[in-house]
């Protein structure tokens, strides 16, 4: 449902918050040991949707849908999906716990943070990382903040681990959210020009973008994804992701999504839904 409205003149948004992540999987129980054991997060609430999180925040909704076919490893969707720990020890912890369930595992450190990557039993990215304190985040000679992928000393990570395994402690949260895009240049017409993102590091065949001067709230790539279409309605993957924001940012979101021709569906509550040019699909939610 849309309606012309003219362009606000304020575009980027502020206070943003990334919210849960929303799966779609034939058997959302075969993921819970993986989230609950590995990951650390607790089940909130089971049922047709199974809900996990930490200190009570919804991070992972896994809904049921028995007749879901795979995802195609060439679709537009989930490149992997960010769970940010607030300290060292406690991504000590989800190594050390990873490790003992007999996972492989990806290990970088971006300068900005420190991360492990893992997929889940349906093969859904996930990473877990936790933040460098901004005022260490490294600058480019303009400015800009400097990222990079090099090796994360695993070894000196896991001396760092509790004693005794925890739960993801509260403070957890959906750090960032990386896409798999079809069209580079269309995903920054949408994320940038008309949602209003920042563009913090370029790479080659992906952006990483912000609000609020973040190194990144999204991560858009065409690594394996260039030229593909979208994934057909009812694909095991990605569903949905949660964006936050204040009432008045989503509705002005509705004003220039309106304007640039770009069909939404309005939310109760004052949000709204809409799929960028890849078909990925973002809720925005007064926060």
């Amino acid at each position: 449902m849309t309606t012309a409205l003219s362009l606000a003149p304020e575009t980027a948004p502020h206070d943003l918050a990334l919210g849960a992540v929303t799966l779609t999987s034939r058997d959302p129980e075969r993921l819970v040991p993986f989230y609950r054991d590995g990951l650390g997060l607790d089940v909130l609430s089971t049922g047709e949707t199974v809900v996990l999180g930490a200190g009570g925040r919804p991070l992972v909704e896994i809904a049921r849908r028995p007749d879901a076919a795979r995802a195609a490893v060439r679709a537009p969707g989930l490149f992997h999906m960010a769970i940010r720990v607030p300290d060292r020890a406690s991504l000590a912890a989800r190594l050390l716990a990873l490790h003992h369930m007999g996972l492989r595992m990806g290990a970088s450190d971006h300068l900005v943070s420190e991360a492990l990557y893992v997929d889940d039993p349906d093969g859904n990215g996930i990473e877990i990382y936790r933040d460098r304190p901004a005022e260490e985040w490294p600058r480019t000679p303009d400015g800009a903040i400097a990222m990079a992928t090099l090796p994360l000393d695993l070894a000196a990570l896991a001396r760092e681990a509790p004693p005794a395994a925890h739960p993801a402690p509260a403070g957890t949260d959906m750090g960032h959210v990386h896409l798999k895009v079809s069209d580079l240049e269309a995903a920054r017409r949408f994320w940038v020009d008309t949602v209003g993102l920042t563009i913090m590091a370029r790479y080659p065949g992906a952006l990483f973008v912000s609000a609020d001067g973040y190194h990144h709230h999204l991560g858009l790539n065409t690594w394996q994804s260039s030229g593909a279409p979208a994934p057909t309605a009812g694909t095991a993957g990605l569903a949905h992701f949660t964006v936050r924001l204040p009432l008045a940012a989503v509705e002005a979101l509705g004003q220039r999504l309106a304007a640039a021709g770009v069909e939404f569906t309005a939310l109760e509550g004052g949000g709204l839904t809409v799929r960028d040019p890849s078909g990925n699909t973002a809720q925005f939610r007064p926060a």
